[in-house]
């Protein structure tokens, strides 16, 4: 994942209309929340429900742009799983989408199993 470009890509889509650029760049990392080993992990996409929330995110307050890339398949700890970014207005707003669509791509997108 090229984040650089994907700010980019944002950027040149909010069309001088945002004020800010929240990105979340998702990582596999070496433990589990409860603390496990993690060697690598398998991620499945639901992509119809991804663009669902996409456009959901777009109707918020202030949102200008949206763009999301997520790996799918086996990914090895350190390397790259998601890319959000939300374009928006203001701080608040923009704040408030990239929550909003994050705890949703989280809960209604991924599927993910974990390998010691």
């Amino acid at each position: 994942m090229d984040i650089e470009g994907f700010r980019d890509r944002l950027k040149k889509r909010a069309m001088g209309k945002a004020g800010m650029i929240l990105i979340h760049n998702g990582i596999v990392r070496a433990t589990s929340r409860d603390g496990s080993k993690c060697s690598k992990i398998q991620v499945e996409v639901d992509r119809e429900r991804l663009q669902e929330i996409v456009e959901a995110t777009l109707g918020l307050p202030g949102v200008i742009a949206v763009d999301v890339e997520i790996a799918q398949g086996t990914l090895r700890v350190g390397d790259d799983l998601m890319l959000l970014g939300v374009a928006g207005d203001f701080r608040e707003n923009t704040l408030s989408a990239l929550g909003y669509a994050l705890d949703r791509i989280k809960k209604e997108v991924t599927k993910k199993v974990e390998y010691a």
